[in-house]
């Protein structure tokens, strides 16, 4: 399907929540969650969504590529996983006696890294390049990744043996650390219900959107007003969580950064062309709590870096509402 180069806000907002309303079907009762995965995909950012075994991880990224209508991949991260199995590598071809580059998953619109926190630091890295730069490096030469191009990964966050814990560097480049959660238990019996439904195990949802019509919207959130007293407000809770007695590091301007774009796009899926400090606050959790490093000494209490988010929210003073 072919969109036009230029959206306007509104009809941003009514694709997105189509889009919502398409991967609300496959996965239930989680509109929160989902939202902050979009908003991550309109700010052009990639998602790490870290949860418990069975709560829609996996299906949640393959519903978002086939509403948004993106090339998927699914790479399962494993202890023995190469980089090159991800960015691919030169292969001689006999046929015309010389190398010729075959690519790797990363070469999609929408990567699932499938339990990124069970292969080695090594193939973790391969993806810092991709994930950051939009482009691989194989043996000299570099590739552009076509655009649009967005890693959705998942994380195990209770099994920690055979595991290797995602480095600040890396958890940094994600926009945002999505839970779900277990649902209610009427959500629980919405999911069997659809199952008994449908009669098949898998769900094919029709696609809102394609690539050209995914670059279109993310062209229009850029044009979202951000007043300087809520770009002010962003700066001020990524360095409250830097000042915070019970942070060894905080929330780099990276964080303050990701807040706003964050935000502009969860202003857009509400139906508004400028950010209040509601959509900064929908969004905190999500953008800082994966950019805090609570102290070695509180690491057996009870202390997270989502609490001291919240901590921070309470304590930065919210500028007043636009008019």
């Amino acid at each position: 399907m072919s969109d036009p180069d230029h959206l306007d806000l509104p009809e941003v907002c009514r694709r997105a929540h189509a889009v919502l309303d398409a991967v609300g079907r496959a996965v239930v009762g989680k509109r929160d969650a989902l939202e902050l995965v979009l908003a991550g995909i309109l700010a052009g950012g990639h998602v790490l969504i870290e949860d418990l075994p069975g709560l829609g991880k996996t299906l949640a990224a393959r519903s978002f590529a086939q509403t948004l209508g993106l090339e998927f991949t699914r790479a399962q991260f494993t202890p023995d996983l190469l980089p090159a199995d991800l960015t691919g590598s030169f292969i001689y071809d006999q046929k015309e006696g010389e190398f010729s580059f075959r690519p790797g998953p990363l070469f999609t619109g929408l990567l699932l890294a499938d339990e990124i926190n069970r292969t080695p630091p090594k193939t973790q890295a391969a993806l810092l390049e991709a994930m950051q730069e939009r482009q691989v490096t194989v043996e000299g030469q570099t590739f552009p990744l076509e655009a649009p191009f967005h890693v959705v990964a998942t994380a195990n966050p209770v099994e920690y043996e055979g595991t290797y814990p995602l480095p600040e560097a890396q958890l940094d480049r994600f926009l945002l650390r999505v839970t779900f959660g277990y649902p209610t238990a009427d959500e629980e019996w919405g999911v069997l219900e659809r199952r008994l439904a449908r009669q098949r195990e898998e769900q094919v949802l029709e696609p809102v959107t394609d690539g050209a019509g995914l670059r279109a919207m993310q062209a229009a959130i850029e044009t979202v007003t951000v007043e300087e007293s809520v770009g002010r407000y962003c700066v001020a809770l990524a360095a409250s969580t830097r000042d915070h007695p019970q942070v060894l590091m905080g929330a780099s301007p990276r964080g303050a950064l990701a807040l706003m774009l964050t935000a502009r796009s969860h202003a857009v899926i509400h139906g508004r062309d400028y950010v209040v400090p509601e959509d900064v606050k929908a969004v905190a959790g999500a953008v800082l709590a994966h950019r805090v490093t609570v102290r070695p000494e509180l690491w057996m209490s009870d202390v997270t870096g989502a609490g001291i988010v919240r901590s921070v929210l309470n304590q930065v003073p919210t500028p007043g509402v636009r008019s």
